[in-house]
């Protein structure tokens, strides 16, 4: 088993510990997300620490303000070293507006070019207003992914589009990765969703401290609870679970050269 996006920088625990924990239930591989340029160098310092662990290197869009091409830069840089399988997460989050808009944008388009040059997936945070009812950030981010990132592998973390959406991601190539809350009693769109992405375009991931599933709801999340995500996937997609861990370990190793 794999989990595709974690933090494990800012997890209550040390990084020995949770990739420790994850070890003990058969979770081979992490990618550890950076969220700006310091967490991203700390991404690639718990690579370098553990085997199991690659970094992606990226300006999240809550953190977009200011972002110019000294961070541009920056993140191309680090994006090249050799513990780096991805750039991101970027994207839009229409949620809480802590960025101003112009600069989510010019990030995400920013990112969208390191990854081309460095030959790497990106990674999209995709989140929308909340009680919105337009989908504005979710229609905004595949307009851009589908007129700049020709050629570029996407991952949409934490997976949320509608099930009408599935069929334009797969037509794309878009990788989807489902998290914790696929497991939450109100996610019966989302599994749906789940239930509809082509075998190989499926991830999994914790979003770890995030996100927990439901049975350890409420408590900080880490990489070992994927396995109750990808318990929930093989479920929606009546599939046996070990079929289905293969299916997952043979698209991380695709996507990220694990």
């Amino acid at each position: 088993m794999v989990d595709t996006h974690c933090h494990l920088g800012l997890c209550e625990a040390e990084p020995a510990v949770l990739v420790a924990d994850a070890r003990a239930v058969g979770v081979r591989k992490m990618l550890t997300v950076g969220i700006d340029e310091d967490s991203s160098r700390a991404a690639i310092a718990i690579a370098e620490a553990h085997e199991e662990v690659r970094a992606s290197v990226g300006r999240h869009p809550n953190g977009a303000g200011g972002f110019d091409e000294r961070a541009a830069a920056t993140l191309a840089e680090l994006a090249t070293h050799e513990r780096v399988a991805a750039v991101g997460e970027s994207g839009l989050d229409f949620y809480r507006d802590r960025a101003p808009r112009e600069d989510q944008r010019r990030a995400f388009l920013a990112q969208i070019e390191i990854a081309r040059q460095v030959a790497k997936p990106l990674v999209i945070h995709v989140r929308d207003g909340a009680g919105s009812t337009d989908g504005a950030a979710l229609e905004e981010s595949f307009a851009i992914l589908r007129e700049h990132a020709d050629g570029v592998v996407v991952v949409l973390h934490c997976f949320s589009a509608p099930p009408a959406r599935v069929a334009e991601v797969a037509e794309q190539g878009w990788h989807c990765s489902f998290a914790g809350n696929l497991t939450y009693p109100s996610a019966s769109a989302l599994r749906e969703s789940a239930s509809l992405v082509p075998d190989e375009l499926l991830l999994a991931e914790t979003d770890a401290p995030f996100l927990a599933p439901q049975s350890v709801r409420g408590r900080p999340n880490q990489p070992s609870n994927v396995v109750a995500t990808a318990e929930a996937l093989a479920e929606v997609r009546g599939a046996g679970y070990a079929k289905l861990d293969e299916l997952l370990e043979r698209n991380a190793a695709r996507v990220f050269g694990w």
